[in-house]
């Protein structure tokens, strides 16, 4: 139970790996808040989660890109359940097209969601954890894309880079605060999401269906694509006292993929 009674933020918390924190921190004893943009996704998480721990789940409509719905859910939790312990900026968008294809409107929204709104969750919970006086942690979900760039993934590497970056100065600036911010970076994941990115490789590199997704998983050292549970241990302890010395660094689990 290493994070017994505490209180965890999950944005984008409803499916994929946001989900499978979520269940292994309530395993763990915490508290915990199923923040994302879809009610009814909310809704299936909440049930689903509650039925393992009764009283301790709580979910919050969430859009990390109205800073003002940003600050209802921090009142909302503050109000239920006493304070925030733990943030995990998971909420993430994808998108892929060949450089000279790139719109504005997909340059846009990824920075909005992916940059713009985790950095200024990051930054009203990090100001309630200050006021609190009890430190915290947070976590930011980056990805092997903000390692190194990819010919049909320019936006997105662009995000996961800065992600990285901002891991780097917010958590700098705010472990003066007992604030921890730290970072894990996953490799490619098989989650629901692969699908529409498997169909968009198909797309652009005209593959067949399913070719893309079956290569990066042989591709991986470890033998195949991530699951969502993979990345639970690393969530774990970096909201744990077990990193309380862990400053500002981004943790790859990615089977081997990226070392650095």
């Amino acid at each position: 139970m290493t994070l017994q009674d505490k209180v965890a933020v999950i944005t984008g918390g409803a499916r994929g790996i946001g989900l499978a924190i979520a269940q292994r921190y309530l395993h763990e004893g915490a508290r915990v808040v199923v923040a994302d943009i879809d009610p009814s996704s909310i809704d299936s998480a909440v049930a689903q989660l509650t039925s393992e721990a009764n009283g301790r789940v709580l979910g919050v409509t969430l859009d990390v890109c109205d800073r003002e719905s940003v600050a209802t859910m921090i009142r909302t939790v503050t109000d239920q359940c006493g304070g925030i312990d733990i943030l995990v900026n998971n909420a993430a968008v994808f998108d892929m097209a060949p450089v000279l294809e790139v719109t504005e409107e997909s340059y846009d929204k990824q920075f909005n969601v992916n940059v713009k709104g985790l950095f200024f969750t990051l930054q009203a919970v990090a100001q309630s954890m200050v006021d609190r006086g009890q430190g915290g942690k947070i976590i930011n979900m980056a990805s092997q894309a903000g390692r190194r760039g990819e010919p049909l993934v320019s936006m997105y590497c662009a995000t996961k880079a800065a992600v990285i970056s901002l891991t780097q100065s917010c958590g700098l600036a705010l472990i003066k605060h007992g604030i921890n911010v730290n970072g894990i970076s996953p490799g490619v994941v098989d989650t629901p999401m692969w699908e529409d990115v498997d169909a968009l490789f198909a797309r652009y590199e005209g593959r067949p269906l399913g070719e893309k997704k079956r290569l990066v998983g042989e591709a991986v050292p470890y033998g195949r694509m991530g699951l969502p549970d993979d990345h639970t241990g690393a969530a774990v302890f970096l909201a744990s006292s077990d990193s309380d010395y862990v400053v500002a660094q981004t943790l790859n689990v990615d089977g081997g993929n990226w070392m650095n």
